[in-house]
C-alpha cells in the first residue's frame, strides 16, 4: 500500500504527537482512538495492512473452521437423528481458501485500508520503523513524535528440534494457504492453535497425528481437555501426548519422520507433511529497541507495565509484541489503553481479569476467570462443580451432549471466580460468566437468574445449581 498523508495530520514538520509502528487490529485502535482525542497521528506499517487477525490468523482460520464442520455435522446428521440421510465431503479444497481469500481481502479493505481517509489527522507510512531519539525513522525518513505506541505483533515461531527446518515444515500461515491437502499430516503443538488446525484438516479428509509434549490445551480445565482429546480421537485423529521431540526428517518417499521419546521409548511418526503450531515469537529484530533502552524478555518480547508503557519513557506497546494475552480483542484493548495514557497521562490500568478466550474446536472451549488450580494459588476456599452436558435440554434437543461446565466459587462468600465450558455452542455462552464475575455476582445470583430454556447458555444457571442440588432432581425450568 503506498504512503498517503491526511491533510492535517501534521504542520509539514514531520511532527506528530503520537507514532505508532504496527497496522494491524493494535495498531489501527491506538491510532483511530488517539486520532478521535484530536491528536496528530501517524501509523507506520510495514507489509500488507491489516495485521495477523483479519489476514491469516482468526478471520481465515474460523472460516475454514466453519467450512469443515459444515462437512462433519452433515456425515454425523443420521446417527442423531433417525430418518435422516446425508453426506459431505470436501471436492475441491481450494474453491474453499479462494472464498476464503476473498473474504480476508473484503475485510482488510473495509475495515482497514477504507478507515484511513475517515481520519483527516491521520497519517499513514509504509517502510520499516526504527527507533531514533525523539521520534521513528521510516527508512531514511523521520517522523518526530514524543509518544510511540509499537504494535508489531508477532509471527509463528519454529522450535529448535533438530532437522525441523530442512522437512519444509508448514505453519499457521502457510497451512490455511494450502490449496491441495496432503493425504496425512503431524500437527505439533496441543495449545489452540494445533487443536483446531488438527480438528479442521481431519474433517476435510486428511490423517491426523496430534503431538504435543504435555496435554492438551495445557492451559484449560484437565476435565476440559482430556475430554475433547476423547472426542478428538472418536472423530479418528491419533492423540500422541506426553513426548520429546527428537529429531525431524525426510522419508524415501518425500514425506516427513518425527522421532520423540514418549514413556522413555523411542517412537517414529510419519505423515506427508508436518505442521508446527508451538508457538509465536515477537516482530521486534528491526525496531532498534536495544539501542532505544526498550527492554525486552528472553523471548524478545517488549515488556511493559500496566499502564502499557516500556522501559523507555514516552514509548509504549500493546499487543502479541508483548507476548500477553494473545487475542485479538486484547490487543485492541491493550493499544486502546496506550494512546490514552500516552495522550493523557497513564491514569488507565490493563486489567485481564475476566478476560474470555476461546478455542474454535467442535465443541467449543470457553473460559474466563480462575481454574480451579489459580483459584487455589490465589488463596480462595475453593469450591468447584461440574455438569456435564446431557443434563443441559439443548444438548439433548440437538443430539450432541458431547462437552461439561465447570465452575470454580469461593467457599467463603460464594462468589464466582472462574468459569469453564466445553460445549458445541459454548463460545456464545462464556459472556454472561464473564459480566457475572466483573460484577461480583455469586453462584447464587446465577442459580436464581432467569435464562431463557433450551439454550446453552442456561447450563450457568443449571451448573451453579449443582454446587448444592442434583440438578437430575428437577424438573425442566425448576429452580
Amino acid at each position: 500500500m503506498s504512503n498517503c498523508c491526511a491533510s492535517g495530520a501534521n504542520n509539514g514538520d514531520g511532527r506528530y504527537d503520537l507514532v505508532v509502528v504496527g497496522a494491524g487490529s493494535a495498531g489501527f485502535s491506538a491510532a483511530i482512538t488517539a486520532a478521535e482525542q484530536g491528536a496528530r497521528v501517524a501509523i507506520v506499517g510495514r507489509g500488507t495492512i491489516g495485521g495477523t487477525c483479519v489476514n491469516i490468523g482468526c478471520v481465515p482460520s474460523k472460516t475454514l473452521i466453519r467450512a469443515a464442520e459444515a462437512v462433519h455435522h452433515a456425515n454425523a446428521a443420521p446417527s442423531r437423528f433417525q430418518g435422516i440421510e446425508s453426506g459431505a465431503r470436501v471436492v475441491d479444497w481450494s474453491a474453499q481458501v479462494a472464498q476464503k481469500d476473498a473474504l480476508v481481502a473484503n475485510l482488510r479493505q473495509a475495515k482497514y485500508a477504507d478507515l484511513l481517509p475517515v481520519y483527516n489527522n491521520l497519517a499513514y507510512r509504509e517502510g520499516r520503523a526504527r527507533l531514533t531519539e525523539g521520534g521513528i525513522d521510516v527508512d531514511g525518513q523521520r517522523l518526530a513524535a514524543e509518544r510511540i505506541i509499537i504494535a508489531t505483533g508477532a509471527r509463528p515461531q519454529l522450535p529448535g528440534i533438530p532437522g525441523l527446518a530442512g522437512v519444509q515444515p508448514l505453519d499457521s500461515t502457510t497451512a490455511l494457504a494450502l490449496k491441495d491437502l496432503p493425504r496425512s499430516m503431524i500437527v505439533l503443538g496441543g495449545g489452540y492453535t494445533g487443536a483446531e488446525l488438527a480438528q479442521t484438516f481431519a474433517r476435510a479428509g486428511v490423517a491426523v497425528t496430534l503431538v504435543f509434549r504435555s496435554r492438551l490445551l495445557p492451559e484449560a480445565e484437565p476435565e476440559i481437555g482430556q475430554a475433547l482429546a476423547g472426542y478428538l480421537a472418536d472423530e479418528g485423529i491419533t492423540i500422541v501426548g506426553g513426548v520429546t521431540y527428537d529429531l525431524a526428517r525426510r522419508t524415501e518417499d518425500g514425506g516427513v519422520a518425527l522421532s520423540i521419546t514418549r514413556n522413555g521409548r523411542p517412537d517414529l511418526l510419519t505423515a506427508e507433511r508436518i505442521l508446527v503450531a508451538t508457538g509465536r515469537t515477537p516482530n521486534t529484530e528491526t525496531l532498534g529497541l536495544a539501542e532505544a533502552g526498550v527492554a525486552q524478555t528472553s523471548a524478545g518480547a517488549i515488556i511493559i507495565d500496566d499502564r502499557m508503557q516500556t522501559s523507555k519513557p514516552g514509548v509504549y506497546a500493546a499487543g502479541d509484541v508483548t507476548g500477553k494475552d494473545q487475542f485479538v480483542y486484547m490487543a485492541a484493548y491493550g493499544a486502546k489503553l496506550a494512546a490514552k495514557n500516552a495522550l493523557n497521562g497513564n491514569s488507565l490500568r490493563y486489567d485481564n481479569a475476566t478476560m474470555p478466550a476461546v478455542v474454535f474446536t467442535d465443541p467449543q472451549v470457553a473460559s474466563v476467570g480462575f481454574t480451579e488450580a489459580q483459584a487455589r494459588a490465589a488463596g480462595h476456599a475453593v469450591r468447584t462443580s461440574v455438569l456435564a452436558l446431557d443434563n443441559v435440554p439443548r444438548a439433548l434437543a440437538a443430539r450432541d451432549t458431547r462437552g461439561l461446565i465447570k465452575l470454580v466459587a469461593d467457599g467463603a462468600n460464594r462468589k464466582l471466580l472462574g468459569a469453564h465450558i466445553l460445549a458445541p455452542e459454548g463460545a456464545d455462552s462464556i459472556q454472561t460468566a464473564a459480566l457475572a464475575i466483573r460484577c461480583g455476582l455469586t453462584i447464587d445470583d446465577l442459580s436464581e437468574t432467569i435464562f431463557p430454556y433450551l439454550t446453552t447458555v442456561e447450563g450457568l444457571k443449571l451448573a451453579a445449581q449443582t454446587f448444592d442440588r442434583d440438578v437430575k432432581k428437577l424438573s425442566c425450568c425448576a429452580g
